[in-house]
Parts: C-alpha cells; sequence; structure tokens
C-alpha cells in the first residue's frame, strides 16, 4: 500500500505528539511542516526529522502532499480546511471543525463536491477505552441504554497556559474546547442527536492569566463558561452534559461519563484519553474493571489520520469523519442557541455511527 504523503500546519504545542505517532507509521510518510512563524515550523520539522520546512501558501502548493494536518487555532480552521482542500488535497483537522456553524456545513460540503476526505479530531474515541464501552453496549451488557452523564468542569486554563486568551473567545470556552470529546463520544456509543436544550452563563466577567510572560494580563470573557445541556438521542436515551471553567475547588465529577441502560451502568474512561479503565456495575453489584479488548490505549494523537489514509486505501468511510465533526458543532451550537432563546433546537441526526475498530488494532 502506497504512503500517503502529509504536511502538517500548525507548529504549536500539540504538533509535537502529532509528529511523534504520524512519523512512526508505516501508513503515512510525513514530508513538510509550515507554520505562521517559519522558524518554528524549521524547529519541528528537525525535531521529527521531516525534510521541509514551509510557510503555509508553499505547503499548500506543493503537490505532492496528499492530505493536509491542520492544527491551527480554532479561528483558522475553516479558511485552511477549505485552501487545502480548494488545492486537491484531503484534510484532517483538530477539533472543532469550525467556529462558525456555516463554516463548518461548508467545509464538508467543499470536501464532498470534490470527492475529497474531510476529518476531525477529537480522534479519542479510536482508542482502546471507548471502544471496548462500544463493544459492551452492541453487547447488550447493560441492556437497553437509556441515559447518559458526562461531566467536564475545572477552574479553567488560565492558571497554566501561557496565552489562554483564545479560550474565552467565541469559539473557545469549555463546550468548544473539551465538549467535543465528550459529544463525540456520546454519538459514537449512542448514535445521533435529535434535539438540545441549556442554559448558559458567563460567571465571571474577566479572567486573570496566571503564568508565563503574559502573567497578570486580564482577559475579557466574550463566550459562556458554564454550560448545563440536556440531549435527547434519536435511540430513545436522554444525556446530560455540563461543562465549565467556574468550578475553583474542583469536583469528583471530573472528566466523568457514565451510561445507564436497563441492566446495568458503563462507567467510561476520561473521553480526553485513549485508555481505561473501563467499569461495569450489575444490579445490587459493585463496579469490576473490564479489560480493554482494543489496541490504542496510549496518547495516540495522529490514529484518527492513519485511519483516514487506510480507508483512503481501502475505498471504505473513514471514522472520525467530516459528518460525525459536523454533527457536533451543530449540537455545540444548538446547546448555546437554546439557552439564547429559552427553547429547544432540533438537530438532523448522524446517519449511523463511525465502525467500532479491528479488535487489537491495525496490523
Amino acid at each position: 500500500m502506497s504512503k500517503n504523503r502529509i504536511g502538517l500546519i500548525g507548529c504549536g504545542n500539540i504538533s509535537a505528539i502529532y509528529l511523534k505517532n504520524l512519523t512512526a507509521s508505516s501508513d503515512v510518510q510525513v514530508v513538510a511542516c509550515a507554520d505562521i512563524d517559519v522558524e518554528r515550523a524549521r524547529s519541528r520539522a528537525q525535531e521529527f526529522g521531516v525534510p521541509k520546512a514551509y510557510t503555509v501558501e508553499e505547503l499548500l502548493a506543493d503537490p505532492e502532499i496528499d492530505i493536509v494536518v491542520n492544527l491551527t487555532i480554532p479561528a483558522s480552521h475553516a479558511e485552511i480546511s477549505r485552501r487545502a482542500l480548494e488545492a486537491g488535497k484531503h484534510v484532517y483537522l483538530e477539533k472543532p471543525l469550525a467556529v462558525e456553524l456555516q463554516d463548518g456545513r461548508d467545509v464538508v460540503a467543499l470536501a464532498e463536491s470534490k470527492g475529497l476526505r474531510i476529518a476531525c479530531a477529537p480522534e479519542t474515541f479510536l482508542g482502546g477505552g471507548i471502544q471496548t464501552c462500544r463493544k459492551l453496549i452492541d453487547e447488550g451488557a447493560i441492556g437497553r441504554p437509556i441515559a447518559a452523564t458526562g461531566f467536564m468542569m475545572g477552574s479553567g486554563p488560565e492558571a497554566w497556559h501561557p496565552d489562554p486568551v483564545f479560550f474565552y473567545q467565541k469559539g473557545g470556552g469549555p463546550l468548544f474546547d473539551m465538549g467535543p470529546y465528550y459529544l463525540t463520544a456520546f454519538i459514537f456509543l449512542l448514535g445521533g442527536i435529535r434535539r438540545v436544550t441549556a442554559s448558559a452563563a458567563v460567571s465571571l466577567p474577566e479572567r486573570v492569566i496566571g503564568s508565563g510572560a503574559k502573567k497578570g494580563e486580564r482577559i475579557p470573557v466574550e463566550t459562556p463558561t458554564h454550560i448545563a445541556g440536556v440531549l435527547d438521542f434519536a435511540s430513545g436515551a436522554v444525556g446530560t452534559l455540563i461543562t465549565s471553567f467556574d468550578v475553583a475547588a474542583g469536583t469528583s465529577q471530573t472528566n466523568v461519563i457514565e451510561i445507564h441502560g436497563t441492566e446495568g451502568t458503563l462507567r467510561v474512561p476520561d473521553p480526553n484519553t485513549f485508555g481505561g479503565p473501563v467499569k461495569l456495575k450489575k444490579p445490587g453489584g459493585d463496579y469490576e474493571d473490564v479489560p480493554l479488548a482494543f489496541g490504542y490505549d496510549d496518547n495516540m494523537r495522529g490514529i484518527g489520520v492513519i485511519d483516514m489514509a487506510r480507508a483512503i486505501a481501502e475505498g471504505r468511510p473513514h471514522r472520525a469523519s467530516g459528518r460525525l465533526a459536523l454533527h457536533v458543532l451543530e449540537t455545540m451550537n444548538g446547546l448555546l442557541q437554546a439557552s439564547a432563546e429559552d427553547r429547544h433546537i432540533a438537530l438532523e441526526p448522524l446517519a449511523e455511527r463511525p465502525a467500532i475498530m479491528p479488535e487489537g488494532g491495525f496490523e
């Protein structure tokens, strides 16, 4: 199988783990890095043995690149993806698919009109933990799923992140930053969402940066920082999702997903990780650990790119699809709209769940 050649745009912190995993893969070949700061691209390329360091324009113009991995900031996701698709390249991008809903719809439609692939993080649902949960649900381990709960509650990233301004702008906040992990896991496990409602608040009008060169600077908050949502799945299950940057003292509910069924409860691992633990509780019993039935239980960011590359070669759908990411984006926008308008928002559910991974992982 010929290798898909990859050009990576956006050489910030998260690029290191992508490059580590992609350069180790036998399915793809990373041929170029690019960044608005060319020196940063050159440094990353040298660190991981990537032969070329480009400007963004040079990378997009290179005819030898098959797939663009877009790791830019959220505000640039849709624009860079559009330009890559216009250049005839497949795209894999970090979450969210876009900041504006229409931009997300447009880039997915553009990819489909050109016969190109678009895929989007999070890919953590391809890890052994959530894949094992899907297998248990499909096998009836908890009976019929009737409810789901997810909590991501903390004090916000300004205490540790050196440049956290974008977390508090439109397209940021806890819902757009961390919500995709939870919603993608929910949809993979339970299927599409048909309507949502929510309450959302800006609890503090500004934040103070707590570390780095910008320590002490104040950040105006332009997006809700506490969102409590209700999700009605097409299957009939009802979900609750709370995402918050407003919980100063922390909570025991942080990073927890549970799926409740007619015959048991499944505790799903942190959806921002690839591994376990997976815990199953039957009526009258205690939570018991379930061994993982799938591989990829380490930090495997980039596995969604590899799955897309294999899907291109095998002529099958890729799992972290643009349609899945668009459904997540529509859900997040629906939650904020529901709060602003005091009503439910109807959604078009995803047609089908992504396929489960091969047990043990790819050969």
